[in-house]
């Protein structure tokens, strides 16, 4: 153990020193299961949102108008991102207190399970029950993966894990939009009579097969067994592991907590408030083409759009890991910004969706590689799993707000007259970055520095 000041805190702080130990086959093995697990959850979130619209629409049926589809589309968006968000806080806790592993594989479970068992619903009451359901899973397998390899791979491998485990969520969304350039969300009559959403749906159930491989091959790691045997030692084990007041009490970690929540609020609410209605803006571009031709063009827009997101999380990860998490923070969230102002106003065509979504794709989920490498060094191990849920998914309450924010200000630009409304409110939306910009000013450097404990 040693004791070292640190310039952004006010008093000493005990941090564990990391043992120079080298990378093995388990490291890699925990790295594959644990990217691989929020790698199929990221394949979920993209088949709901390229599936919402034609579901819908079909549920409501013939007479529904697009407004209203749309209407409807953002509220099933804002059930998942309130269930994320209480999966966060509720799995968060419990991956501090019975385990990584175990919260991972219960998770997962939830999330495949009710993604399937959204391909049954007639009803738009129980579309939105299972995306909130789904939400649930969602948010408690972010938190379970990041801390189990931050816990487990060495100290000098850790920011390249993180953000590679990060970088393959871009590859889950891009195999999402591939299964919908083979199977139609609009298609009405796909396969056993059934719309091509729904067997989508169906589709999302087969990642549930990975819970083998998590409960034959993973264990938890020595740094979370240490602090829970540690924690009851001193008979603090319900007071100090995985407690929010715990966070809140310490000014250290209170800090840390909310630079976590300013962050993650001002890039979850860029994305799924604005950039994941990818789908909707080519589907504004294009009005008037063929229906599969506006399907095909959304399926590979969108799947270039996760290309550019790949790029841009590996891209982070090189730049918080040579120049520091703070300047990499500061470049992506001035990207986003100008890249979605700039998509959201000038994409016109296909052509345009193939070079202009990659490039927004790029900036917009960058910050999340900074997430994953950046919220687990901001707590102690005792309270890492609750602080990374709260930091990553918390916030969804709040960005939960703005997928219906931005229909409704797409109305109200509509009744005032205002040309392409839908554009101009993804626009206002936009400034949100700016709240990411401003936490930096508070925001630790932690590129260097081992895991905190206290």
């Amino acid at each position: 153990m040693i004791t070292t000041p640190n310039s952004d805190r006010t008093e000493n702080t005990t941090l564990v020193a990391e043992p120079p130990e080298p990378l093995t086959w388990y490291h890699w093995l925990i790295v594959i299961i644990a990217s691989s697990g929020w790698m199929f959850d990221c394949m979920d979130q993209r088949i709901f949102a390229l599936s919402r619209e034609p579901a819908i629409r079909e549920i409501m049926g013939p007479g529904a108008s697009m407004a209203a589809v749309r209407d409807w589309g953002a509220w099933a968006t804002t059930m998942m991102m309130l269930g994320w968000a209480t999966g966060g806080i509720v799995f968060g806790m419990m991956s501090d207190r019975v385990g990584r592993v175990k919260t991972m594989a219960l998770t997962l479970l939830i999330y495949s399970g009710f993604t399937g068992l959204s391909g049954i619903v007639h009803s738009l009451e129980a579309f939105l029950g299972f995306r909130f359901l789904v939400g649930l899973g969602v948010g408690g397998m972010f938190g379970a993966a990041t801390t189990l390899v931050a816990e487990s791979v060495p100290a000098r491998a850790r920011a390249i894990a993180l953000g590679s485990l990060q970088a393959l969520s871009a590859c889950g969304n891009i195999l999402g939009s591939l299964i919908s350039t083979k199977i139609q969300p609009s298609q009405a009559d796909f396969m056993f009579g059934l719309s091509g959403w729904r067997i989508i749906f169906f589709v999302g159930v087969l990642p549930a097969l990975l819970i083998i491989p998590i409960m034959l091959l993973l264990r938890e790691p020595a740094r979370w067994r240490e602090a829970k045997e540690r924690a009851k030692s001193e008979g603090k084990t319900k007071e100090s592991v995985g407690s929010i007041p715990s966070l809140l009490r310490h000014p250290r970690w209170r800090k840390n907590l909310f630079v976590g929540l300013a962050l993650g609020l001002s890039g979850m609410a860029g994305l799924w408030g604005i950039g994941f209605f990818s789908p909707e803006l080519i589907s504004t571009a294009l009005k008037g083409e063929p229906q599969h031709v506006v399907d095909v063009v959304r399926g590979y827009g969108t799947a270039l759009q996760d290309v550019g997101a790949f790029f841009g999380i590996m891209a982070f990860t090189v730049v918080a890991t040579t120049l520091g998490r703070r300047a990499a923070f500061f470049g992506a969230f001035i990207l986003c910004l100008a890249t979605t102002i700039f998509v959201f106003n000038r994409l016109q065509s296909g052509t345009d969706a193939y070079w202009m979504l990659p490039m927004m794709g790029f900036a917009q989920l960058s910050v999340f590689g900074g997430f994953a490498i950046y919220f687990p060094e901001l707590f102690p191990t005792r309270l890492r799993g609750t602080g990374v849920g709260f930091c990553y998914n918390t916030v969804r309450y709040l960005a939960a707000a703005f997928p219906p924010m931005l229909m409704y200000l797409n109305r109200q630009l509509l009744e005032h007259g205002v040309a392409d409304p839908f554009r101009k409110a993804a626009t206002i939306l936009s400034f949100i970055f700016l709240l990411g910009l401003v936490a930096l000013i508070w925001a630790p450097e932690t590129k260097g520095q081992p895991l905190p404990e206290d």
